[in-house]
């Protein structure tokens, strides 16, 4: 019943089976793997000969999974399978019971992924019918906001079907009763719905992207109230009923306090305030987090962050250590504490300016701008970190010979991309665990965004940076984990080979056993103080 290796990454749930609230049926799905080709990898472990790891992995293009949805009768003993179509290449990212004991909801999604379908099967014979269709010109994204209301009401889905990402109340036929949110913002995540107060609860970036905020809302659409308090990024875990939620709240330069409140927002009492850590950090010298807002040449307004180092003096230079991620709905620029404060003070510490963009294809700001980089990933991000760097360099305290750029996974790709195609702008790149071309990586995530290979040949070859190396006139640094079972180490291979064929120079950090997190006693350690050493040597 545990999901095969690429929906657990991609459609972000590890085991798809699912009780009915009666406990008489179970609802799972099957995969047959039998045509999803195989990865290896070598493992050091210390014996005479490597322990070789093999799994299925399905990159793109390649077959996947054939899926099928059954249901178990407790009481009979007796195992049904559900009909969802004659169809085999498509996904079922989704089982979800509805409030009525005999009704399972299945998402069915064809390989494209911009062909959504809920349908309604019965748990007694496996008949199902669509109840509700929803269809893209790019792509859906799969989320866990579906939520059934009970006596079979209706139920609360999310769609960017109005342009940006929204609640809506459809009843149990599929029929849409009314869109319960609205504006130009996006919903991040649905909380749950009350049924006795009529509420839901949902986190938006209402206050900006760069923000997440808490609010309330009736189901009619009425009454919206915002829960949070400060501008910054304010999360919930409410407990069964929704009667109460633990708040956590931060912003860039505050680290999180965790609250207990009343489902209206009331404080009950604070659970930790970090107060300690906070009357520490008064005792060094910190840079503060600042945000600003630049415009293209193509008139996109873009967020960012700099951090400026301690002794900063205006009449100065300074060279700039970029970092971004920039991968499809994934933001780095946000008001929130953040894994990287402290890392990235040390660097301020050293005389560096630290500098944060999001640029096109990430959240919060509507479909049309998370979107654009559909068929052609890598494109407009790289132009837009280009962007950025010539925008630094006008200013008059930045060093415009001394940009770099560091990042990790698609922020890995960024920065080999950068490196070769931002030869212009950017002195030195360090890329950690990058994809440097999309046929490495796995079908569901990359045919989301770019399609298969077959279908969109440009695509992938005018944006992955192995075709690009011979432009490369800074100073790089490759890394990548050997056991990397996500990004295959296979990308980095790759990558130096073409290197190599150019006879460009390079500097390449393998870790062995390690992951796409790349970590373990004292590999973080090592990892950083190998990016700190490279960054003061080239920078």
């Amino acid at each position: 019943m545990a999901n095969d290796w690429v929906y657990e990454e991609e459609f972000s749930k590890a085991n798809f089976f699912e009780w009915s609230a009666d406990g008489k049926h179970l609802a799972f799905i099957r995969y047959d793997e039998t045509n999803v080709k195989e990865y290896s990898m070598d493992m050091y472990n210390g014996g005479l000969y490597p322990e070789d790891v093999t799994f299925k992995y399905p990159k793109a293009g390649e077959d996947n999974s054939v899926v099928s949805v059954h249901i178990y009768n407790v009481e009979a003993k007796k195992i049904i399978t559900a009909d969802i179509g004659t169809e085999k290449d498509i996904y079922i990212p989704r089982i979800t019971w509805t409030t009525d004991a005999n009704t399972l909801c299945i998402q069915r999604m064809n390989r494209l992924q911009n062909k959504v379908e809920l349908l309604f099967a019965n748990a007694v014979d496996g008949k199902s019918k669509v109840i509700l269709t929803e269809e893209s010109k790019t792509y859906i994204d799969i989320t866990d906001n579906l939520t059934f209301l009970s006596g079979n009401k209706g139920f609360i889905w999310s769609s960017e079907q109005d342009e940006f990402n929204h609640l809506y109340y459809y009843d149990i036929n599929g029929k849409l009763v009314n869109q319960i949110t609205k504006g130009n913002w996006d919903i991040t995540e649905f909380k749950g719905y009350d049924e006795k107060t009529n509420t839901l609860y949902y986190v938006s970036t209402e206050r900006g992207a760069i923000n997440r905020d808490l609010y309330s809302i009736k189901l009619n659409g009425s009454s919206k109230k915002l829960l949070s308090g400060a501008e910054g990024t304010t999360d919930a875990d409410f407990t069964t009923g929704l009667k109460y939620y633990i708040s956590s709240y931060s912003n860039a330069n505050t680290p999180p306090v965790f609250e207990l409140h009343t489902a209206d927002g009331k404080l009950v009492t604070v659970l930790e305030d970090n107060k300690d850590l906070k009357e520490k950090m008064k005792s060094y010298s910190i840079s503060q987090k600042t945000f600003f807002t630049f415009k293209t040449s193509e008139g996109v307004e873009l967020n960012g962050y700099m951090m400026k180092p301690q002794n900063f003096d205006a009449t100065k230079k300074y060279p700039v250590y970029m970092y971004a991620y920039n991968g499809p709905g994934a933001n780095e620029c946000n008001n929130a504490w953040d894994n990287d404060y402290w890392w990235h003070q040390l660097l301020n510490q050293e005389g560096y300016m630290v500098v944060c963009v999001d640029g096109r294809g990430t959240f919060g700001r509507g479909r049309q701008f998370k979107h654009s980089t559909y068929l052609q990933l890598g494109k407009l991000e790289t132009m837009n970190q280009i962007e950025t760097a010539k925008y630094l360099g006008g200013l008059p305290y930045v060093d415009k010979t001394r940009i770099g750029f560091q990042g990790w996974s698609y922020g890995g790709y960024m920065a080999s991309l950068l490196i070769s195609k931002g030869a212009d702008y950017f002195k030195a790149a360090i890329a950690v665990a990058p994809v440097t071309n999309w046929k490495y990586y796995d079908n569901i995530y990359t045919e989301r965004f770019l399609r298969k290979p077959a279908d969109n040949k440009s695509g992938y070859e005018d944006n992955s940076p192995v075709n690009f190396v011979k432009q490369i006139k800074g100073k790089f640094l490759l890394v990548h984990g050997a056991a990397d079972d996500n990004v295959h180490y296979q990308n980095s291979m790759e990558m130096a080979k073409a290197l190599v064929m150019h006879n460009i120079p390079f500097e390449f950090m393998t870790y062995p056993n390690k992951n796409h997190g790349i970590y373990g006693g004292n590999t973080r350690l090592h990892l950083y103080t190998k990016i700190l050493n490279f960054v003061k040597q080239n920078l």
